[in-house]
């Protein structure tokens, strides 16, 4: 508990940070919806773009004059955010110790290295599901001058159901690399290089048919915002491959650290 509760002070100033880019976030992006409220003439714009590209995006699944609209536009940013910032605060928990020449210390306390991994992921989880309230609590008071209907509350917590999935599977892929590399200095930027590849998938999976097939390596197409909105539901399949990868990775974090000589 004492861990748990160490990692979680030790991570809060980290958490501010992600917190205020998530406010900033938001409300530059209601800043700039206001220029499309009730205007159907800035559709126009999207008339210019490649059809293909509206698809890679799915801009063209939402109408921008609403606010639900142009929220699912917008999940893949948050996205990208809660994802990368899971990924390193997994890799950064667990090789912090190395990196801060702390190890032998930790290691010398009278708990298992099992024990030690548990704590650090749970206060890892604890950031995670943090950043999450706070996007969510932040989009609830940015949003209410446009009176949104009881749909938009609807989609948007299906939104956040979808974003904590993403989360746990790159959280436990960036545990898996802190407990795995033995240069720990790489396991934050193979993390977020993991992140940018696998939306670099999701993206090329849209603009192709024949490359279809990668969005089953790309937890980045298994919450479709599209579907989440017009049919009110997330993909039960989905959820439990997430399940499935964020056990695996946890699993093989807990194995590999056991084993694995660390850098004092």
């Amino acid at each position: 508990m004492n861990i748990f509760i160490r990692e979680v002070k030790a991570n809060f100033r980290s958490l501010l940070i992600w917190g205020g880019i998530v406010i900033l976030f938001v409300f530059i992006g209601i800043t700039k919806f206001s220029a499309y409220d009730g205007n159907p003439e800035m559709l126009a714009i999207l008339d210019s773009m490649p059809p293909a590209l509206l698809e890679a995006f799915q801009m063209n699944a939402f109408n921008l004059t609403t606010i639900t609209g142009f929220y699912g536009v917008m999940f893949t940013y948050f996205a990208l955010m809660v994802t990368i910032s899971a990924a390193m605060w997994g890799s950064d928990i667990i090789s912090k110790e190395e990196r801060d020449k702390t190890v032998e210390f930790t290691l010398s306390l009278p708990v298992t290295r099992e024990k030690l991994v548990t704590a650090k992921i749970l206060a890892a989880l604890v950031n995670c599901i943090g950043l999450l309230l706070i996007m969510w609590g932040i989009s609830l008071v940015a949003v209410a001058q446009y009176e949104p209907d009881s749909a938009f509350f609807e989609f948007l917590t299906l939104l956040m159901v979808a974003l904590f999935f993403m989360q746990i599977v790159f959280l436990a892929v960036g545990i898996l690399l802190g407990c795995a590399l033995k240069d720990y200095k790489r396991a934050g930027s193979i993390a977020v290089s993991l992140i940018l590849v696998t939306y670099f998938f999701s993206v090329i999976s849209g603009l192709n048919e024949n490359l279809d097939f990668l969005k089953y390596f790309t937890p980045f197409k298994y919450f479709n915002p599209a579907t989440l909105l017009h049919e009110s539901s997330i993909d039960l399949n989905y959820v439990w491959l997430s399940l499935g990868i964020t056990a695996l990775c946890i699993i093989g974090g807990y194995i590999t650290y056991a084993k694995r000589d660390l850098y004092i």
